[in-house]
C-alpha cells in the first residue's frame, strides 16, 4: 500500500495555520475558521476523499437506552457496528502505513493473538459551550512561556486549537493541548490497576478525585496561579495498602515551579520528593513512569520536540465494551494484552509529535512519539524507545466518548513492555459499582491542602 497522504485540502488548511514565529497567537481571521472550516477545537471539519473518515457534524451527545445517569457504566450506543477489516500478522503489510509503529509492534510481538478490529470511524468528540468559547478566545491570546514549558494568556479550553510557529513550537502546543484538554471540572471515580504477568493479576483499587483548576467555573487566566489541577488518590484495596495514597498540586510550568506532592498513610501526611519525569509508579510494577501517566504529563523540557505533521492512523476509539459491567476483569484481560474482541479501533487523523532526549538531560526513554487525535487532542498512542534506538514500550489511551460529559477521553490506559512481554492497565471499572462521576462544583481548594487532608485522616 502506498503511504497515505493527507489530501490537498488538509495540507492547505495546515499551511494557513502557520504564522510568523514571532507572533504569539493567530489572527482573528484565522481564529474565525474555528467552527467553520475547522471544528471548534481546531480539527479539519471535512472528511477524507475516500470517505473512510467522515465529516465532523457536531459530535455525539445522544444518551442511549439503558444508561442510568452520571456515574453509571456507559452503555455502548453502537452495538451493531461491524469491523470494516481486521489487521493481523498475516495482512499487516497491507495496512502498515496506517498503523502507529507501536501498534504494529504489538501485532508482530503477539502474532497469534493480537489483532486490530477497525470499525467505522465515528467522530464523536464535542465539549460544552464554555470550552468552545474559551478555545476561540485562547486562539488569539495564548502563547508558550519561554522554553515552551508552560502557557500564558489562556484558560478553560484548548490553548492552541490552530498550531503555528516553528516545528518545535507546534509540537509543544500540541502537547499542551493534550495536557489541558477538556475532562470535566471535578471528577470522582473508583478504578483498579493491574500488572498482568502470564495472565495472572491482582487488582489495586483506588478512589480518585481531581479538580481541574484549568476549567474552574468563573475562573480566568488571573485565577490559575500556575495550578493546572489538584489530584487526590486513595488506595481502597488490597487491605494491607488501604488508606494510603498521594496528593498532588500539578503546576502548568513545572520547570518554574515543580509539582507539589504528598504521600499519606496511617494518619500521616508527608511531603514526597519531586514526583515527575521517569520516576517509577509503584502500582505499575515498574512498567510506567510518572510522565507516562495519562499517556503523557508534566514538563517537556528534557526532550527536543518536532512536529511531524497530520496523518491518518488507526487508533483506539469509542471503547465502550472494554469498560462495560457485562464483562469481568478475567474477560477483559488476556495473558499478554487486552481481549482484542472487546477493543475498538478506528481510522482518524492524528498530529504526530516526536521527542528526542536532550544531550544535557536524563530519562529512561531516548525517544518518544505521540499520536494525538485531531478532534479531542488526546494522545491515543505513544511509542517509547530505549537508548539503543529500539522500540521498548507502547502506551495506548483507549479512548471513549463520555456522552454525559460530553467529550472523548481515555477510558483505560494500557502500558506494554515489549522486551519483558508484560503489560499494565489503569482505569478498570468493570467490576466496580460506579464509573466516573462528574460535578460542576467542588469542595474548595482547601479540601486539597495537606493540612486539611491531615485533619480528615486524624478524624478517621
Amino acid at each position: 500500500m502506498q503511504k497515505k497522504l493527507i489530501p490537498a485540502l488538509c495540507i492547505s488548511l495546515l499551511a494557513l495555520a502557520s504564522v510568523n514565529t514571532t507572533q504569539a497567537a493567530v489572527s482573528q481571521a484565522q481564529a474565525n475558521r474555528l467552527g467553520n472550516s475547522l471544528t471548534p477545537f481546531g480539527a479539519i471539519r471535512a472528511g477524507n476523499p475516500e470517505g473512510t473518515i467522515p465529516r465532523w457534524t457536531g459530535g455525539d451527545t445522544t444518551i442511549p437506552d439503558g444508561y442510568q445517569g452520571n456515574g453509571d457504566h456507559h452503555v455502548n450506543p453502537y452495538p451493531d457496528d461491524k469491523p470494516r477489516y481486521v489487521v493481523t500478522a498475516d495482512n499487516i503489510e497491507e495496512y502498515r502505513d496506517m498503523l502507529p509503529d507501536g501498534v504494529a509492534a504489538l501485532i508482530n510481538r503477539y502474532p497469534e493473538t493480537f489483532k486490530v478490529r477497525v470499525l467505522p470511524t465515528r467522530r464523536t468528540h464535542t465539549a460544552p459551550d464554555h470550552v468552545v468559547e474559551n478555545t476561540k478566545d485562547n486562539a488569539t491570546s495564548a502563547s508558550l512561556v519561554d522554553g515552551g514549558n508552560g502557557i500564558k494568556n489562556a484558560f478553560g479550553g484548548h490553548p492552541f486549537p490552530i498550531l503555528h510557529g516553528t516545528s518545535e513550537e507546534k509540537a509543544k502546543q500540541a502537547i499542551w493541548n493534550h495536557t489541558t484538554r477538556w475532562r470535566g471540572r471535578y471528577v470522582k471515580r473508583e478504578f483498579s490497576e493491574v500488572v498482568v504477568v502470564g495472565g495472572k493479576f491482582r487488582p489495586v483499587t483506588m478512589r480518585q478525585e481531581i479538580f481541574f483548576n484549568w476549567n474552574m467555573k468563573g475562573g480566568s487566566t488571573e485565577t490559575l496561579d500556575n495550578i493546572a489541577n489538584y489530584y487526590l488518590s486513595t488506595v481502597i484495596a488490597p487491605e494491607q495498602y488501604a488508606g494510603g495514597g498521594i496528593l498532588t498540586h500539578d503546576t502548568l510550568d513545572q520547570v518554574k515551579e515543580p509539582r507539589k506532592a504528598w504521600g499519606f498513610s496511617a494518619g500521616e501526611v508527608r511531603r514526597a520528593p519531586s514526583l515527575g519525569y521517569d520516576a517509577p509508579i509503584a502500582s505499575s510494577g515498574g512498567l510506567r513512569t510518572v510522565d507516562d501517566t495519562d499517556i503523557y504529563n508534566g514538563a517537556p523540557d528534557r526532550f527536543n520536540w518536532e512536529y511531524k505533521g497530520l496523518e491518518e492512523k488507526i487508533i483506539p476509539y469509542n471503547n465502550f465494551e472494554l469498560t462495560s459491567d457485562k464483562y469481568t476483569y478475567d474477560e477483559v484481560l488476556g495473558d499478554q494484552h487486552l481481549n482484542p474482541d472487546l477493543m475498538r479501533w478506528e481510522l482518524h487523523r492524528v498530529h504526530v509529535v516526536e521527542g528526542i532526549l536532550r544531550e544535557d538531560s536524563r530519562h529512561l526513554y531516548h525517544k518518544r512519539v505521540f499520536y494525538i487525535d485531531e478532534d479531542s487532542w488526546n494522545i491515543a498512542v505513544a511509542d517509547q524507545y530505549d537508548d539503543k534506538g529500539n522500540l521498548w514500550r507502547v502506551s495506548t489511551g483507549m479512548l471513549k466518548n463520555f456522552y454525559d460529559l460530553p467529550g472523548v477521553i481515555n477510558a483505560l490506559d494500557v502500558f506494554h513492555d515489549l522486551h519483558k512481554g508484560l503489560y499494565h492497565v489503569s482505569g478498570l471499572v468493570n467490576e466496580s459499582g460506579s464509573a466516573r462521576l462528574y460535578e460542576d462544583e467542588f469542595p474548595g481548594k482547601r479540601y486539597f491542602s495537606p493540612f486539611t487532608l491531615r485533619r480528615r485522616l486524624s478524624d478517621n
